[in-house]
């Protein structure tokens, strides 16, 4: 149960979702039932009348920042950074922020830059797994730029080129319709599926949807290097939860009704601030919640998710919800059945 062999599988490459569909709400849902371990194959289109009048949606608001960006060396190699940090418009010059690099061969503390527009940095620190701290300079600021001229940064197993004609597709797809609050450096994957119109039916089943953020960093997706998975380090995110809903989700609780987290950020959030009984606590702060099989959930009851990667943190908080075997079951059942996977991919629908 906490061996991290026991979260490995093989997926055909021709499952790895590259594009979204046309329509998102039109991916396909994978039901599973915890009580009776039963599934059904859904279409996402369907959760209105798959969830129960009275159910409460958590949603998590975060906007991707398109913070990939490309630029050379002082000799001419090519460089492709991941911005981390960002702020708001206003920052004081000069601007340093950590990054992740890709290069071919790592830069020096101290080397130069270059970038377009006459943007221009030097790395001021080295860090691990490929992390620098660049101080920006130049006539127009990172964040400008990386608005302008940024790419998404989609996971490495949505292949894309540098000027790819998809990029403009991915700049809108690759963000959520509840996207309100810049910070993220992935999408809250589970929410790609909504439109507003699906959201208008949701409302007239009875079904209410409230926010929570958490900008989902890339230790997120660190590789989990250890034997023992409880032994993995997740790195810290920022979250805000607001008192309507607080007030919204102890309402549902006290009244019977169940609360559907949106997504493993959803879970991770609630479950990172909730008391010993489950109470919740307004307010902003950081979480490095790992969550493994044991967990005591105490304020989620169902699960909308993504299909995720062998080996991952993110499979380890579904198996924790659903039951190790269970999602083994689940996930050879998608195989089995050509689901789509990962990031643009289908979801399952856990209750």
């Amino acid at each position: 149960m906490f061996d991290i062999e026991d979260y490995d599988y093989n997926l055909p490459d021709e499952l790895i979702a590259q594009v979204p569909l046309e329509d998102r709400d039109k991916s396909r849902l994978l039901v599973v039932d915890r009580s009776t371990e039963s599934m059904k194959d859904r279409h996402f289109l369907d959760l209105p009348e798959l969830l129960l009048p009275g159910d409460l949606l958590v949603v998590n608001n975060t906007r991707v920042v398109p913070a990939r960006l490309f630029g050379r060396k002082e000799s001419g190699g090519r460089i492709e950074i991941l911005v981390l940090e960002h702020r708001n418009e206003g920052t004081p010059k000069p601007d340093t922020r950590w990054c992740l690099l890709r290069s071919s061969k790592r830069p020096r503390k101290g080397s130069p830059l270059f970038f377009e527009k006459d943007l221009s940095g030097f790395i001021e620190n080295l860090g691990e797994d490929g992390l620098i701290q660049i101080t920006f300079q130049g006539p127009q600021s990172i964040d400008s730029l990386l608005e302008e001229r940024g790419m998404m940064p989609l996971p490495p197993y949505i292949r894309r080129k540098e000027k790819d004609h998809l990029s403009e597709l991915d700049r809108e797809r690759y963000q959520t319709v509840f996207a309100e609050r810049k910070g993220a450096v992935a999408a809250p994957t589970a929410s790609l599926h909504f439109t507003t119109e699906l959201l208008a039916r949701l409302e007239q089943a009875g079904i209410s949807v409230v926010h929570v953020t958490l900008h989902v960093g890339h230790g997120t997706f660190r590789p989990v290097r250890t034997r023992d998975i409880r032994d993995h380090q997740l790195g810290y995110e920022e979250y805000d939860l607001s008192p309507e809903t607080v007030h919204a989700i102890e309402r549902s609780k006290n009244e019977g009704r169940r609360v559907v987290a949106v997504g493993t950020t959803v879970v991770r959030t609630l479950e990172s601030v909730a008391g010993e009984k489950g109470s919740l606590k307004s307010g902003k702060g950081k979480t490095d919640l790992l969550i493994t099989p044991g967990f005591p959930f105490k304020v989620v009851d169902a699960l909308i998710t993504n299909f995720h990667l062998p080996r991952s943190s993110l499979l380890f908080l579904v198996s924790a919800f659903a039951g190790l075997e269970l999602v083994k079951k689940a996930y050879q059942t998608a195989i089995a059945k050509a689901y789509r996977f990962y990031s643009y991919g289908d979801a399952m629908l856990i209750l």
